[in-house]
C-alpha cells in the first residue's frame, strides 16, 4: 500500500501501555466478549492498509486525482501502487532521478489528500472484525508493521478506535527496506521480544505476504485487495471468518524464545 516517501531509519514507535478493552470499541447488544486462548509465546503482527482499514479505493483515487492535477496519466494505478511505499510510487510516475525533497513533497500532499477524502467516512471502511478480534487476543504481544507512513498510521489507528491496542508499531520511515523485505516484519518481532518464527503475520499484498513469509512467520491472507495471496495458510475475506479463532487458538511456538 502506500507508503513512506522519503524513508530513513528512526526511533520505533512503541506504545508503551495498552487498554485491556480496545479504546471505543462497543459490541452488538447481546454478544458476550470471547476471549482469544493463544498459547503463550505466540504474537500478532498486522499489516495496516487492507488489513485493519480497507483503503485501497480512497488510495487508488487519491493518487488518480493527484497525479491528473500534474498532468499524469494513472493507468493502472492499482498494480502499480498496491502494496509499494510512496517513494517507490513517486519515481515511478514522476521520474528515478526525482530528487529526494520533491519525492518527499509528492509523496506527503498525496496523502494529505487521501486522508482529507477517508475523514468523514473512515468508520464505514473499517474491516470487519478487526476491533473485537483484536481486543479478544489480550494478552498477547502485537504489532502493527506497515509501508505506510508515520501520519497514516495515527490517522487510521485513532480513527479505528485502536490507539493504545499495539505494543509496537513500526512505518515505513523505520526501515531501510520495505516490503517485500522482511526487515519490517523482524523489526516488529525484535521490539515486542518474540521470535518471527512465533508470529502471525495478517496481510493483503503480494510484498505483504512475501515479507512475512521471508520473515519466517505463518501468514493469514486478507482478500480486501486480491482474491488469491499465494503462500498464505488460508485466505480470510475479514475478521468474523468462522475458521481464524480456532485457528490461532491451536498454534503453538515453533521455537523456543520468550513467553509472556
Amino acid at each position: 500500500m502506500p507508503d513512506a516517501s522519503n524513508h530513513r531509519p528512526a526511533e520505533s514507535m512503541i506504545i508503551r501501555e495498552r487498554a485491556i478493552v480496545t479504546s471505543g470499541l462497543r459490541r452488538a447488544p447481546g454478544k458476550l466478549e470471547t476471549v482469544l486462548r493463544l498459547h503463550p509465546g505466540m504474537a500478532l503482527l498486522f499489516d495496516m492498509d487492507g488489513v485493519i482499514i480497507h483503503s485501497t479505493p480512497l488510495h487508488n483515487r487519491a493518487w488518480e486525482v493527484y497525479l491528473s492535477r500534474h498532468g499524469i496519466d494513472p493507468g493502472d494505478i492499482g498494480r502499480r501502487m498496491h502494496g509499494k511505499r510512496n517513494d517507490q510510487i513517486v519515481r515511478d510516475y514522476f521520474g528515478a532521478a526525482l530528487d529526494p525533497a520533491e519525492v518527499h513533497e509528492h509523496g506527503a500532499a498525496k496523502e494529505r489528500l487521501y486522508r482529507r477524502m477517508m475523514g468523514p467516512v473512515i468508520s464505514q471502511w473499517i474491516v470487519p472484525g478487526v476491533r473485537e478480534f483484536i481486543a479478544d487476543c489480550e494478552p498477547a504481544p502485537k504489532a502493527v508493521a506497515s509501508n505506510a507512513e508515520t501520519p497514516n498510521i495515527v490517522f487510521v489507528l485513532e480513527g479505528a478506535g485502536l490507539t493504545s491496542s499495539f505494543d509496537a508499531i513500526v512505518d515505513g520511515n523505520q526501515v531501510d527496506n520495505p516490503k517485500p523485505s522482511p526487515e519490517v516484519y523482524l523489526k516488529a518481532a525484535e521490539l515486542i521480544g518474540v521470535d518471527p518464527g512465533n508470529c502471525v503475520v495478517f496481510e493483503d499484498s503480494l510484498a505483504g505476504v512475501e515479507a512475512g513469509l521471508a520473515a519466517g512467520a505463518r501468514v493469514v491472507g486478507l482478500t480486501t485487495s486480491l482474491d488469491e495471496l499465494p503462500g498464505v495458510e488460508f485466505h480470510i475475506k475479514d475478521f468474523h471468518d468462522a475458521r481464524l479463532r480456532p485457528w490461532i487458538e491451536q498454534l503453538k511456538p515453533r521455537r523456543s524464545g520468550r513467553v509472556w
